[in-house]
């Protein structure tokens, strides 16, 4: 290495910053420029009026001992996540008055047939059996989809071939058949309620309903109360407070405040990034925490033609409508799951279908005395809003005010009462989260997953990258974070250097994974 091995990486999300972390502690020159003033985009905390909300994403898996998270943390030497085992992970609330319970451990065998029945057990044992061998092989971070000769080796050696020999070994042949079809083909003959739950679970997690989600995505995305689901202290921001804080301790930089102007090519590779406030950054690797359509901007003709191929705004995927509550702590029971989702009707979205998130009791960061911070969220199309926003402000109000007020009658389902002992209640739309967060149009989640090649290749030229929820294996803090292990992966290849991941004892990992943080001191930013 020499001192021109600079690496710039444009956006503070969890891809990004894991990727950061890496290649810092492998000594290459890092920067991050995160245009906003705290990490975390999507999965960001944000501070208001003494509360502090999560801004999208709200529930963290992974933690499990050596598990994606686990991974990340001995990769990028981080010591301990500031996290606390959630358990049981969520409830479910469904139409006609059924709640279903998402256990981790042994309880939710009994939760599964007391709710839809023995029969309904087959589906939960494809959906495990299948999950562990699709989550085994995220845990190699595989060149997924390869896109050379080098990515395909890879893939081989990190697990495609022993996949394929599991997924024979572990159940029967109809399972190398699911990467060709969807959820629904072992729903068919599901009971209404349970194909309206797992629809319902798969639209938080893979962005599309059993009728269209590929089935070895699907069971791995339903596998998330399984995997380790935590709370962290502060909010989920904490995830990304965390891997900054290791991308600085191994001499790196995370610069706030620096929003990306534009990426220059030199002889068709990314030499230069330059900010709005016209500081330049000479770059040998670029790292793009971004969605294809920032990106696409960013490089502007010079675009790879993947990019230019782009449709001005996503053609499916969603955007999410949220509605941030302080709500009085007398109105929570203590024995209530902090995640919940309320589905009232089909279609799902639009209000629909609705996902809770409380802060806990013992987070006392996170609210003022004798107040909780929730966070409410419903999938949401891109196209209205932004027709209504730019073309009719009066009408864009009255929506925003429509939903509001059906996502916290739908919320009343969980807390009785809400409305009536709301102290703040702070609605954004798909025009906000791209104000915040700088995803263009306001789309979240990824795309939806409906295809093992429907996710991006990293590589979009000979020394950019794309990291974040538009890469395999996805959607979510654990999976985009194991998109940014791969990536820096990757790159130490390249210059030939280790990944410096250290092995740990079975004792670690475990006190690696359960770790309990009580007290920290996190920097208060107010937007």
């Amino acid at each position: 290495m020499s001192a021109q091995d600079r690496v710039v990486v444009i956006g503070a999300g969890v891809g990004g910053l894991t990727t950061a972390a890496l290649l810092a502690q492998a000594g290459l020159d890092v920067t991050v420029l995160e245009a906003h003033v705290y990490p975390g985009g999507c999965a960001g905390t944000f501070y208001h009026k003494q509360y502090r909300f999560d801004a999208g994403a709200t529930l963290a898996g992974g933690f499990y001992p050596g598990g994606p998270m686990d991974v990340v943390a001995q990769a990028a030497g981080i010591a301990a996540w500031p996290a606390h085992p959630s358990e049981p992970s969520m409830a479910v609330h469904l139409p006609g008055g059924a709640s279903v319970v998402r256990y981790g451990d042994e309880r939710r065998w009994d939760e599964h047939a007391r709710v839809f029945g023995a029969a309904s057990l087959d589906f939960l044992r494809w959906q495990e059996r299948t999950a562990d061998a699709l989550w085994d092989l995220a845990l190699r971070t595989p060149a997924w989809p390869p896109q050379s000769l080098r990515d395909g080796i890879d893939l081989v050696a990190r697990g495609g071939q022993w996949l394929l020999a599991d997924l024979l070994r572990r159940a029967d042949l109809r399972l190398l058949a699911d990467a060709l079809r969807p959820v629904a083909a072992h729903l068919k003959d599901a009971s209404p309620d349970l194909r309206l739950y797992i629809d319902g679970q798969l639209l938080i997690a893979a962005q599309a309903t059993s009728a269209t989600v590929n089935a070895l995505y699907g069971a791995s995305a339903l596998d998330l109360p399984r995997r380790g689901v935590v709370h962290l202290a502060g909010g989920i921001g904490a995830i990304a407070r965390t891997l900054a804080d290791a991308v600085r301790r191994h001499g790196g930089r995370v610069l706030y405040r620096h929003e990306v102007e534009r990426i220059t090519l030199r002889d068709g590779e990314a030499a230069e990034v330059i900010t709005k406030r016209g500081e330049r950054f000479a770059a040998d690797r670029v790292i793009a925490n971004l969605p294809p359509w920032n990106i696409a901007k960013l490089l502007g003709d010079a675009a790879p033609q993947k990019l230019r191929d782009l449709p001005e705004q996503p053609a499916d995927g969603w955007g999410a409508f949220m509605v941030y509550v302080g709500v009085d702590e007398s109105q929570v029971p203590a024995d209530l799951p902090l995640h919940h989702q309320v589905i009232a009707r089909e279609p799902l979205g639009e209000g629909n279908s609705v996902f809770l998130s409380l802060s806990p009791a013992w987070d006392a960061e996170r609210a003022p005395a004798g107040k909780r911070a929730l966070t409410i969220s419903t999938h949401t199309a891109l196209g209205p809003w932004w027709r209504l926003y730019s073309y009719d402000k009066r009408r864009y109000d009255q929506r925003k005010e429509y939903y509001v007020e059906r996502m916290l009658a739908a919320a009343e389902r969980v807390i009785p009462g809400l409305r009536a002992n709301a102290d703040l209640v702070m609605p954004g739309t798909p025009v906000t989260f791209q104000r915040f967060t700088r995803r263009e149009w306001g789309w979240v989640g990824g795309f939806p997953q409906t295809s093992l090649f429907r996710a991006w290749a990293p590589r979009l030229a000979p020394n950019l990258w794309m990291v974040g929820d538009s890469i395999f294996p996805g959607q979510s803090t654990a999976a985009v974070a194991l998109g940014g292990l791969r990536v820096a992966r990757a790159i130490l290849a390249e210059y030939g250097l280790p990944d410096r991941m250290p092995a740990r004892s079975t004792e670690e990992n475990l006190n690696l994974s359960i770790s309990f943080v009580t007290e920290r001191d996190y920097e208060i930013v107010r937007l």
